[in-house]
């Protein structure tokens, strides 16, 4: 008979000031995209249409992300135990992926234009990437403070600052070819920003594939876990272990443990606890899983192949 526990939960509040931020930003991306496609055509600048590409993902990560921001509030039920709590870790996913492939394209679209460059006019470049850096600029400082604790916000931060940063490099670009006739910096520019994007994204694109694999997290030593609980006097043995990530506020922690003798219900849930205050506090594990055995024969290694 599994007996299971799980306390301690961190709650994160604050979700409603997330979504007005991410409204904003949205908006915001969506006007700066519209005259930067509509800059870059008139212009020819190639470099300004891949910044207004990566506006335009931007748009789509910050829908992505505040679609996933209010499924996140949406009740567990009987079909679906979590509710929607990975629906954040998925939107990362996807926009890191997109991010890459985006930027892929414009490597090829930028080694093309590199080898016959266009003259390009350059005024329109310099006011459009000027345009771009404000508004790039407000919405990082916008979503900077929720990106530090939330993988969701921390992709939609990234593809904005990365997007400021790429404005910056189009406005350089600008300048030199108004005064030096550079016209070759154009794709020049495309090209690093899309170096940065593959970067960026890939290392987003990890972070989320682990979770959403449910490999055990980095910080989560589980064998020096494994080691601490089989201290306990009552326990002769830790086997079976499970430790993963749901999102970002919760780890969990199952395990099948082993007793000395055949104790009692009352008796176990004390040692519960015990287990349980010293995972939380020592390793922010939030929920804890125990299934107790006496003199089962069953597999006991610490981690068992199923």
């Amino acid at each position: 008979m599994s007996h299971s526990n799980g306390h301690n939960h961190k709650h994160h509040h604050h979700n409603d000031l997330r979504g007005r931020n991410l409204i904003i930003s949205i908006f915001l991306n969506i006007a700066i995209t519209v005259a930067q496609v509509v800059g870059g055509l008139i212009s020819g600048s190639l470099s300004l249409l891949s910044d207004a590409l990566h506006n335009f993902s931007d748009v789509l990560s910050l829908i992505i992300s505040y679609i996933a921001n209010k499924l996140t509030k949406k009740k567990a039920s009987i079909k679906k135990t979590f509710g929607y709590k990975r629906a954040e870790i998925l939107a990362a996913f996807i926009n890191a992926t997109t991010l890459i492939v985006i930027a892929v394209l414009l490597i090829v679209e930028a080694i093309e234009r590199f080898q016959n460059p266009q003259a390009i006019e350059s005024n329109l470049v310099i006011w459009l990437s000027l345009i771009a850096i404000l508004g790039n600029g407000f919405s990082v400082l916008l979503l900077k403070k929720d990106s530090e604790a939330n993988m969701n916000m921390k992709s939609a931060y990234l593809h904005l600052i990365t997007d400021m940063m790429a404005s910056v490099a189009v406005l350089i670009g600008g300048l030199l070819m108004k005064y030096f006739q550079m016209f070759w910096v154009d794709s020049f520019l495309t090209f690093l920003i899309a170096l940065y994007l593959v970067w960026m994204g890939y290392d987003l694109l990890k972070n989320s594939i682990k979770v959403l694999m449910l490999f055990t997290p980095d910080s989560i030593p589980i064998q020096k876990i494994v080691d601490e609980i089989n201290m306990f006097e009552a326990i002769k043995n830790v086997h079976h272990v499970h430790v993963w990530q749901l999102n970002e506020e919760e780890i969990h922690l199952e395990a099948h443990i082993d007793f000395n003798n055949d104790i009692t219900l009352s008796e176990f849930d004390i040692i519960l606890h015990e287990i349980e205050d010293l995972v939380f506090n020592k390793y922010d594990i939030n929920h804890v899983n125990i299934q107790p055995e006496f003199g089962k024969d069953d597999a006991k290694e610490v981690i068992v192949q199923d």
